[in-house]
């Protein structure tokens, strides 16, 4: 049974200021949850009913495994309907420094604020083979119990650093000579333009796009072409899709130019 400030910690990590605070996040549901245990992320707490049992390969020392009822799992949880198991975990930090970023092909976030957004651009990362994500210092926080969720286990394997957008894109621009490719309503066709890799991808905010303190860091803008060209249609795609299609894209022309 959860005591009640065990229920009152996991009710906090809706709250920034909370998890930063305790430097805990919350994770719910047997995937994301054993996602993560396998990815070697340190649970302090972990409430689940008789429906979930523990990884063979996770240890268990300093760990608080409580059992409960699925009663007792709903009156603590987040979500609407929790399935089993919920976990408090320790925020890993990764350092920004590192060389990966300006040798892999790197998703660059200019203040995205959606959650869901947020996780469904961490899952495609996943599953393109992205490693790294940056985020501006305003991007909706990636230990937001709905973009962990969201994630579905991806936040596990994924790398996500904040930092000062401009300042990065200007010290990228000085170390190296790869591209910075951002996403703009007036760029060129991405089907149409040569793709390369590594380099970065900047996806703008989902209201006002990509800001003018860094568009002097793109090297090329790039459009998702409507079809056919000149007819009316939606004013823009949502930045998830949008993630989607500029990800492979990428991964198509890097398989077929070898």
């Amino acid at each position: 049974m959860l005591s009640k400030n065990q229920k009152k910690l996991i009710a906090s990590m809706a709250q920034k200021k909370q998890r930063d605070s305790h430097g805990l996040f919350l994770a719910e549901g047997p995937k994301t949850v054993t996602d993560l245990l396998e990815a070697g992320l340190q649970a302090t707490l972990i409430a689940h009913t008789i429906n979930w049992s523990l990884p063979p390969s996770c240890h268990t020392e300093s760990l608080q495994l409580i059992p409960v009822t699925q009663k007792e799992l709903e009156s603590a949880s987040h979500l609407k309907t929790p399935q089993h198991v919920l976990a408090l975990f320790k925020q890993p930090h990764y350092s920004i420094n590192n060389n990966a970023i300006y040798n892999e092909l790197t998703l660059v976030l200019d203040g995205i604020q959606d959650p869901g957004n947020m996780g469904t651009i961490i899952r495609l990362a996943d599953w393109f083979g992205i490693h790294q994500i940056v985020c501006s210092l305003d991007t909706v926080d990636v230990f937001n119990p709905k973009v962990v969720q969201a994630t579905m286990g991806a936040i596990a394997r994924i790398k996500v650093h904040y930092t000062d957008l401009p300042a990065f894109l200007q010290q990228y621009r000085e170390k190296c000579a790869n591209p910075i490719y951002g996403t703009y309503l007036e760029g060129k066709n991405i089907y149409d333009n040569p793709l390369i890799a590594p380099s970065l991808i900047v996806m703008g905010n989902e209201g006002n796009g990509i800001r003018a303190e860094n568009t002097p860091f793109i090297t090329q803008k790039l459009t998702i072409p409507t079809f056919p060209a000149g007819t009316p249609t939606s004013e823009s795609l949502n930045v998830g899709v949008a993630a989607a299609i500029v990800c492979a894209e990428f991964r198509r022309v890097a398989a077929y130019s070898r």
